[in-house]
């Protein structure tokens, strides 16, 4: 009542509209001092128009509640009023309003229990002991235990197999049935191969059911072996066979995710929704024991019938106090952002709507936390594949580098914490070619964190009493995926996360570095003449 409809509305709303769906309008917190009715009626009106909503179902009923206490109206001036006062006379006391409003509107599910066997696999589960678990909805007729179906893959092709167990869910348990019918949502076991989007069919009579429609990748990265010199220490799987079975069992249940095996044995490309899709997987395989490298996010380009190359674009919606709005504004201008909405409340917020590149996104949620000092909101939906909008420069820093292997010592993080920023302290483990720190200039500044004080007889062991250290920055996962530059790799394991240069040999990459700038200026001597 007082945001109007959310990010998450209208993607949840965007899937209903394409598969034909009524809906109802539930516009919550109604009892709040600012709510706005009418506004955020208006806006919702206007968001189903925007999704392309057909004229029946843009004539949807509207619910007032307070979900809080557990209370509806169909009455705005009820809710704008009564609700403010828990006991004035004809104050809903219950959620009934609701559940009539359903009962009335929302047409009854077509259920055909004498037809053929059809099951469409949504989701699936683990058992130890029962293998893979395939969950959906019973479209038509009936499903046994112990039944044989036809499992028919999103390609068409067929296989027989036979029911293992069939259950029904009551709460969070699932209970064992002989028999379940159309209309009901079941577990089955009993089909090794199955997979989300497919269709669980009568062998008599199998057709497919319209498969899932799952959107394409659009950032993707590079997982390998963990090659630095800590490699193996910390993890309990490392090698590149578990990396491999891991990386392909995730897309047994992960069906926006794809995984592409690439010359070499060790590395594979793996493509996800957005940078968060990846960081999910990278966290989650963390946890597990697996220890591995991943190399900078990138955007996944496509090309138009014409040629033209295109890049993703997301809607951002970002609520931000007045004061850092114009911060804000700039830095999504800079990343090739387009204003396409922007108003503020009165509780002195401001909501903006961009559209941007996806490439403008990445690495930008910290520095937009960072600007709004934690007190900003940001979602984004993908909004399509649009040509490329140009040049984007995310990163404007370089890298503190270690010069050399050994322990960081509180003499060496001392002189180095006059280039930058570290982001480790003394008594850590440090090998060459590790980034220990971020420059606040572009180019990367090799550092010897592990240089020790030498003492004379001038000086005591405890010279180094009165040395102050800046504590460090300490880099979550997601701060290291957004720091990560194109000759860097994040070095994950169960115990730590660590930033590595691809080449460690500082002398190998100062002669790569050299040789590319005379490449470069060859170019551009060729360019002129």
């Amino acid at each position: 009542a007082v945001d109007g409809p959310m990010p998450q509305t209208r993607f949840v709303l965007r899937k209903a509209l394409e598969l034909g769906h009524k809906a109802i309008v539930v516009i919550n917190k109604v009892d709040r001092p600012n709510a706005r009715l009418n506004h955020v009626a208006n806006a919702t009106f206007d968001l189903f128009v925007d999704l392309g909503a057909t004229d029946e179902q843009a004539e949807f009923p509207i619910v007032y509640s307070d979900a809080l206490t557990g209370r509806a109206t169909l009455d705005p001036h009820l809710a704008q009023h009564a609700f403010k006062n828990a006991n004035g006379e004809n104050v809903p006391s219950d959620l009934q309003p609701l559940f009539e409003t359903i009962v009335e509107y929302i047409p009854a599910p077509k259920i055909a229990p004498d037809d053929p066997l059809q099951m469409l696999v949504t989701t699936l589960a683990y058992d130890d002991y029962k293998g893979r678990i395939a969950i959906g909805r019973v479209f038509s007729g009936k499903i046994r235990k112990g039944q044989e179906v036809m499992r028919i893959d999103v390609h068409g092709e067929m296989e027989k197999n036979k029911i293992a167990e069939v259950f029904v869910h009551q709460g969070l348990e699932r209970i064992p049935v002989d028999e379940a019918e159309a209309g009901e949502i079941v577990a089955i076991t009993g089909i090794p191969e199955v997979y989300i989007g497919e269709t669980v069919a009568d062998v008599q009579s199998p057709k497919a059911l319209p498969p899932i429609r799952v959107e394409a990748p659009t950032v993707r990265m590079t997982f390998g072996v963990n090659t630095s010199p800590f490699g193996g220490r910390e993890g309990q799987w490392s090698t590149s066979r578990k990396l491999r079975e891991r990386l392909f069992k995730e897309l047994e249940h992960n069906v926006s995710l794809t995984v592409d095996e690439t010359e070499s044995a060790d590395t594979f490309i793996v493509s996800g929704r957005g940078e968060l899709h990846l960081a999910i997987l990278i966290e989650t395989m963390r946890r597990e024991g697996y220890e591995f490298q991943v190399a900078k996010p990138e955007v996944i380009f496509h090309k138009s019938d014409d040629g033209q190359l295109l890049e993703p674009f997301e809607d951002v919606y970002i609520e931000v106090a007045q004061d850092s709005t114009g911060n804000v504004m700039e830095m999504l201008g800079a990343r090739r952002g387009q204003l396409s909405e922007m108003h503020s409340s009165d509780d002195g917020i401001t909501h903006l709507r961009y559209r941007v590149p996806t490439r403008g996104l990445l690495g930008f949620r910290s520095k937009f936390l960072t600007a709004t000092r934690g007190t900003g909101i940001m979602h984004a939906l993908f909004a399509g594949y649009l040509p490329m909008a140009g040049e984007i420069a995310t990163r404007t820093h370089g890298s503190l580098v270690a010069h050399e292997a050994g322990t960081a010592t509180t003499f060496g993080l001392s002189n180095a914490e006059g280039r930058g920023i570290l982001f480790i302290g003394p008594g850590t483990e440090v090998y060459e070619g590790m980034v220990v720190g971020e420059n606040p200039r572009e180019e990367d500044v090799v550092v010897n964190v592990a240089k020790k004080k030498h003492l004379t007889n001038m000086r005591s062991s405890n010279a180094d009493v009165a040395v102050q250290l800046t504590p460090p920055r300490n880099m979550s996962l997601d701060d290291a995926i957004e720091y990560i530059a194109e000759d860097e790799l994040m070095e994950v394991t169960p115990i730590n996360i660590r930033l590595r240069k691809k080449i460690l040999n500082n002398e190998e990459r100062g002669k790569l570095k050299k040789s590319a700038q005379k490449a470069r200026e060859r170019e551009e001597e060729r360019a002129l003449a």
